[in-house]
């Protein structure tokens, strides 16, 4: 369905086991991108640049030789397990077709990538700031360790991004890790994911 964006074999959350987690491949005439991290990734060389969503990733360190990038609020978390390239702090594009958003709240460095591929299509990667559970688009505020206030905003933000697919890092085990979606339909659904989050809720 999606010929240049390529997913890894799943892999089981193991604090969520009927959660599957995914690393992708961008197929890019300038340079193919990795987004996201399991222990499934297995990509022999061709990786521009590999990027992480939040520090949570880096349990799952794979095998890639690429520069890797990851919010500097994730850093040092990240550096454990990985050699970190470069960091970033705010918004900003790589070659016109690949954004870089922060989006803080479940963790402090959490971070959207937006991606235009050569037929236009627009895929946002939320990492775990949405996912899908059962077709459904949630969150995931963390007790203890998510800034609800923070999430708040970035949700808010994510509103009103224009993208025509999502692409989570976890997804139901037996169920699409992918949801095409329209305008409305992504607003009402993050509106939703909006009124649960306000309300206290963790999902």
């Amino acid at each position: 369905m999606f010929p240049t964006l390529h997913p890894t074999p799943a892999e089981p959350l193991p604090f969520a086991p009927s959660l599957a987690i995914r690393a992708f491949v961008l197929e890019r005439d300038a340079g193919d991108v990795l987004i996201y991290s399991n222990g499934s990734i297995d990509v022999n060389g061709g990786i521009a640049r590999h990027y992480l969503n939040h520090r949570h990733e880096a349990m799952f360190a794979s095998d890639v030789h690429a520069p890797l990038f990851v919010h500097a609020a994730e850093r040092d978390a990240v550096a454990g397990r990985y050699h970190v390239r470069g960091t970033w702090s705010r918004r900003h594009t790589l070659d016109d077709d690949f954004e870089v958003i922060p989006t803080p709240g479940h963790t402090p460095g959490a971070t959207a990538f937006l991606w235009t591929d050569g037929d236009g299509r627009r895929f946002l990667f939320t990492g775990d700031t949405v996912y899908l559970r059962d077709g459904e688009w949630v969150a995931a505020v963390l007790d203890g360790s998510s800034d609800r206030d923070a999430y708040i905003e970035s949700l808010e933000l994510m509103r009103g991004l224009d993208f025509d697919v999502l692409v989570p890092w976890a997804a139901s085990a037996d169920q699409p890790w992918y949801a095409v979606t329209s305008a409305d339909d992504a607003r009402a659904r993050i509106d939703a994911i909006l009124a649960r989050v306000r309300a206290g809720e963790d999902h």
